[in-house]
């Protein structure tokens, strides 16, 4: 191999080895991932074979084609750093002509252990589906072709956004790469679920009919038409998916000539000037004044601004909504459930000041007394209250209209507030009493050295939480057991007020040691 081209692959492979030898660690991490990935594979692989003339093995075969596609479209948003080759604008200063450089890099894009996987996934999903000898014939061609669509979606995905993927947002959509896992788990799980009950496999004939048409899929649909006999239909799907690789292609090559052409920021002068009627602070009219306005908007920017913060806050709302809804929409949920959402963010309280890092010692010099530390942590509360409050409110409310457990709302509602009073209580606490870095670069939320501070303070808190709920919890059992369920309504008021009474007395307990401890927090949430 040799030109561009095979430069390129070298340059792939360079990469690659260069990684592995930064340390012993990602060696042993990057190996690791290999063996599981690569047996993972083989079992799939495996599988599709033994599928091999089963009548619904090419509606298999159609689905997971177009789930691999899909992922190699949304992976390069979220893991833009996990293949350094997916920056063009690093070789903007060579002169490279677009042609060969989309050839070249398509060629580099099949090193990799993704590529192997798919592969794998794809023979198999051929092999699976094909027929007789024009099945065959046509699976030579059908699964390279889809290979390629998926390589070149990928490129073409990463070119179009990687001005996004370089920047603060594209950092933050990193971190958030974590909650598309957990979401996606539990679509896979309800989805399976739910086909179980749908009667199996041929409940997703009708999707697969439609993905057939739709490449890469059609080129397994292209596989399955050829093996009954349809070979129009299969030459059809085949040209479909051809077009559908030269248009990605197209995309691609237009992609880097811009950017390899259009100036970016950091070509252009930093300074703009100030845009016209723009406001500052229209918001802050909203808040409280004094000192307990300005902490609360500071949090708030916070958890709009900060990539790890706000990760931590969408991954809370994105859970706490999922797991209550998820198990309703099964049929084995429970409207107690909703008290999850409420966990949830009540966590966001804990190790409030590990969120300020080392910036930590501006709020310091503006603590002299217990009433300062006071002021401070009540308006972190309220800063939380604004969207802890409604949101727990809002998944209890969607929760019970979805079981149809409407008499159970006030009582539902009452243990959600309660909790999140508690948790408030306990997370003011441990702010103070363990508190932790969180480092601002890389995927870890915990300071070497600090991880057992971070159980400490987020499961001691939330056991310590639970247990001060076991008052409104006994109310509850009470009414119930005893036959005096009329009287449910009035758990509302009572964990409303518990959890706010618990609140208060968190926040009083928690400033003296707060105000005690300032240069023990400070070096402690300053290690990131």
């Amino acid at each position: 191999m040799t030109g561009l081209t095979g430069t390129l692959v070298r340059l792939k492979l360079a990469l690659l080895r260069g990684g592995l030898r930064q340390s012993g660690g990602r060696r042993a991490a990057y190996l690791a991932s290999l063996v599981v990935v690569l047996l993972i594979g083989a079992l799939q692989l495996l599988a599709l074979l033994l599928l091999h003339g089963t009548a619904h093995a090419a509606t298999i075969g159609i689905l997971l084609t177009t789930l691999l596609a899909l992922g190699w479209a949304v992976l390069p948003l979220f893991f833009p750093s996990g293949d350094e080759t997916l920056d063009p604008t690093r070789l903007a200063m060579l002169p490279l002509h677009p042609d060969p450089l989309v050839r070249g890099l398509l060629v580099a894009s099949l090193v990799g252990i993704g590529p192997v996987f798919t592969l794998c996934l794809l023979g198999g999903s051929g092999y699976a589906t094909a027929r007789g000898p024009a099945g065959a014939v046509t699976a030579v061609l059908a699964v390279p072709l889809a290979l390629l669509i998926c390589v070149a979606l990928a490129r073409a995905v990463a070119a179009a956004n990687i001005r996004l993927l370089t920047s603060r947002r594209g950092r933050d959509l990193a971190v958030l790469s974590g909650l598309v896992i957990a979401i996606g788990a539990q679509l896979v799980n309800f989805g399976v679920q739910r086909l179980g009950r749908a009667g199996g496999v041929q409940a997703l004939d009708p999707a697969a009919d439609v993905l057939r048409w739709v490449p890469p899929g059609a080129a397994i649909g292209a596989v399955d038409a050829a093996g009954d006999g349809s070979y129009g239909v299969a030459v059809a799907q085949l040209a479909l998916c051809a077009v559908a690789l030269a248009g990605l292609l197209l995309a691609w090559r237009r992609a880097l000539t811009r950017l390899m052409t259009a100036p970016d920021g950091s070509t252009l002068q930093a300074a703009e000037p100030t845009r016209r009627g723009r406001t500052t602070g229209s918001g802050r009219r909203l808040l409280p004044t004094g000192r307990t306005g300005t902490v609360m908007e500071r949090s708030l920017r916070y958890v709009w601004r900060d990539p790890k913060t706000k990760a931590a806050w969408v991954t809370s709302l994105a859970i706490g909504l999922i797991v209550p809804v998820f198990n309703a929409l099964q049929g084995t949920g429970s409207v107690y459930f909703a008290c999850f959402a409420a966990g949830m963010l009540g966590i966001q309280m804990y190790n409030q000041f590990g969120q300020d890092t080392s910036a930590f010692w501006m709020v310091a010099m503006a603590i002299a007394t217990p009433r300062d530390a006071y002021t401070e942590l009540r308006a972190r509360a309220l800063a939380l209250l604004l969207i802890t409050l409604p949101y727990a409110t809002l998944v209890t409310v969607v929760t019970t209209a979805l079981l149809g457990a409407w008499p159970d709302l006030p009582e539902a509602l009452g243990l959600s507030f309660a909790l999140l009073g508690a948790m408030l209580a306990t997370g003011a606490w441990t702010s103070a009493r363990f508190p932790y870095s969180i480092p601002q670069e890389g995927y870890k939320n915990v300071a070497p050295g600090q991880a057992g501070l971070a159980w400490i303070s987020i499961f001691g808190g939330m056991v310590a939480a639970a247990l001060l709920c076991a008052p409104v919890i006994a109310l509850t059992i009470a009414l119930h057991a005893t036959g005096a369920d009329a009287w449910a309504w009035t758990v509302l008021p009572v964990g409303a007020a518990y959890g706010a009474g618990l609140t208060l007395i968190g926040l009083h307990l928690a400033a003296p040691r707060t105000a005690d401890r300032l240069p023990e927090i400070l070096a402690a949430v300053s290690k990131g």
